[in-house]
């Protein structure tokens, strides 16, 4: 039986970077296709209780700080965790990514973006970088932003966002294997035993 697996993400998350990589392993491993939904966490956190950043309880967000610090080094990933253009508006990545169609060149659009943001200093939501990401990816920019700013690009990202909220995703990452959710890289131990199942 084909194995597949829904991913729900937002190319700005800081969890999503630091499991991008091993998802994909993961996926690979098994033999398991991927199909690459970014969404819109500024739609979906105001109905699952989620709330930005800047906004929570100061504990919170100096918290969040140790745990990246404390991820990336156990991972061994290179990460800024204050970087200088976060947050950002992520929806033109996004869209790019949706806009990609091949799964394969999706998640490497979703990578280059990840790292631009969390590993290279880059402000992803600049029409600019976000080409030089592209290009870095092996991908043609100018007809892949062509796409991107189509309005059924946009359709298909409004699309996911419908799907994602009436799913439960109310994190990023999630990743769905037989309706069955994982929220977050922490739990892709739990997703690797699951696909092997």
């Amino acid at each position: 039986m084909a194995k597949t697996i829904d991913y729900y993400f937002s190319p700005a998350s800081p969890w999503t970077y630091l499991g991008h990589g091993r998802f994909h392993e993961i996926a690979r491993k098994h033999g398991a296709s991927i199909a690459v939904k970014p969404v819109d966490y500024g739609r979906i956190f105001p109905l699952s209780g989620g709330v930005p950043v800047a906004k929570r309880a100061p504990q919170r967000q100096a918290y969040r700080l140790v745990e990246l610090e404390r991820w990336s080094k156990h991972l061994g990933m290179p990460m800024n965790i204050q970087p200088k253009f976060f947050p950002y508006d992520a929806r033109l990545a996004a869209l790019v990514i949706i806009a990609a169609g091949d799964a394969d060149k999706a998640m490497k659009l979703a990578g280059a973006f990840l790292r631009g943001c969390w590993a290279e200093e880059k402000n992803m939501a600049d029409e600019v970088e976000v080409a030089a990401a592209i290009r870095s990816a092996g991908v043609d920019s100018g007809a892949l932003l062509k796409q991107a700013n189509a309005p059924e690009t946009a359709a298909r990202f409004e699309a996911f966002t419908d799907e994602a909220i009436a799913r439960q995703v109310f994190g990023a990452p999630t990743y769905v294997y037989r309706n069955e959710l994982f929220w977050g890289q922490d739990r892709l131990e739990f997703l690797d035993r699951a696909l092997g199942k």
